[in-house]
Formats: structure tokens, sequence, C-alpha cells
């Protein structure tokens, strides 16, 4: 079973103390490649995740500017994404989007980061990796003004059938985390019932949001098969297909620009 985790927050201070013994859990478990977020704390470093890309030759990186850090953003943090989009190892712009529960930065601000940094994905040509939280309506209208390019990925999707339904409308890729397992989240399993297998992706948020039977601990990649068990059992599939399907996705949104970059 080959498996890729389209999520990881792998720079993290929780893996300090072991992040070689993780990668390599990861890779023993058949995770053959992980997308490494590169928000980290926020401008001005926007490298966290080039320098896990650069160390590692099966791990791509994303850049960009968190909503909870939106208000740190300047033209000269504009300028840098724009030259770090070109590195050959970024295969995204993410993670980025709304987030209105805690409300770090204001919601006006959100809004305009969210949008110049759609604008650098497209001109580069890269796909989205997006962060919504109780900023449903705002989210989806930005989505709908920038149609399906570039190609969007609703991270961590926690939402419910009707949300995955005009998601997937839009032309989105949902990608499906630990909160899939967990006892009381009926509502995602139906989401991820719904979801073509083309639009399909799994991930693990780690160190957050552990799946079942992790819950409680600090997720790690290895812990994307506990996904990838879940979404089978829901679609009468198999832990394998999944991993393929979702595998074939990672590849036709993100591998491609990977190569024109290079």
């Amino acid at each position: 079973m080959t498996l890729i985790d389209s999520h990881t927050h792998l720079d993290d201070p929780k893996f300090d103390a072991d992040r070689e013994a993780v990668v390599e859990r990861a890779l023993a478990a058949g995770v053959s490649h992980m997308l490494a977020v590169g928000t980290g704390h926020g401008p001005p470093d926007l490298e966290t995740g080039i320098r896990l890309a650069e160390r590692y030759p099966f791990i791509y990186a994303t850049v960009g500017v968190h909503p909870h850090d939106a208000s740190k953003a300047t033209e000269e943090t504009y300028r840098r994404l724009e030259e770090l989009a070109g590195h050959p190892k970024v295969v995204a712009v993410g993670e980025i989007g709304l987030d209105y529960h805690y409300d770090f930065s204001p919601r006006e601000v959100q809004r305009e980061v969210f949008a110049r940094q759609l604008e650098i994905a497209r001109g580069r040509g890269l796909a989205v990796v997006i962060h919504t939280r109780e900023a449903w309506e705002d989210t989806m209208e930005l989505v709908a003004d920038w149609g399906s390019a570039p190609p969007m990925i609703l991270h961590c999707f926690t939402g419910d059938e009707r949300q995955a339904r005009e998601a997937l409308d839009l032309g989105c890729y949902l990608a499906f985390g630990g909160v899939v397992t967990f006892p009381n989240a009926e509502a995602v399993r139906a989401a991820a019932r719904i979801t073509p297998d083309d639009r399909l992706l799994i991930e693990t948020d780690c160190p957050y949001l552990a799946p079942v039977p992790h819950r409680g601990k600090r997720n790690e990649p290895a812990f994307v098969v506990e996904v990838a068990r879940r979404i089978a059992a829901e679609r009468g599939s198999t832990p394998g297909e999944i991993g393929a399907v979702t595998a074939r996705n990672f590849a036709r949104l993100c591998l491609p620009g990977a190569a024109g970059n290079g």
C-alpha cells in the first residue's frame, strides 16, 4: 500500500526530538511522499517547508501566509512568496484562507491576503491549499470568484455533505484527515462518502488531530494509514485503493507543477 500525506507540519517543535524517526516510521508505514506546509510562524520566515523538502527527496513543500499571520504580510512578503514559488520543490501555495474562529488577524486583512496569494498561485500555475474555519461563506465566495484555476484543495475538510457538494461544484478537492475517524464526525464521513474518486485526498495535519486509535497523542504521517482505512470502510473500498486514488490525485495536482518549476 502506497500513501501520500498531503498536509504535514513537520517543522513543528513537537518533532524536534525525533523528527528523523518520525519520517522513518512514515516510510515504513507505506507513506511514499509528504507535503510539508511552509507557513510556519508566519513572515518573515517563509521557507520552513522548503528546508524540509531540500533535506528529503520524498518531501515536497508549500509556501504561504496562514490567515492567523495575515496581518504580518507586507509587499516584501508577496515579493518573496513570488520568488519562492519558483523553487523546484514547491508544489502549492498554502495553507492560506480565512479563520474567523480566532480572528488573530482582522477579517478584511485575511481576505486581502488570501486573494493576493491566490493571484501568486495562478501566476505560477500552482495548486492552493485552503484553510477555512467558521468562515465558510466568505471562503466559498472567494473560491467562486477565482474559479477552478488555480486548483484548490480544502485541507482538513470538516464540513457536511451539503458543504462538500458546494465545494465540489466549484471544482475543489477535499482532503480528509483524522477527524473522519472521530466518533462524533458522521457528517464528515458522509462528505467523504460522496466525494468523487478524482477529488479525494488524505492527510494528517500532524502534529494535530491524530486519528483513532491515536487520538489525544501527537499526530504523525504514519497515522495517515488510519485515515485511509476509515475512508475505505465508508466507501466500500480498500485502504490500498484509497491510497492509489489519492496518490494519483496528488500527482495530478502537485507534481506536474514541480516538474514545471524545475
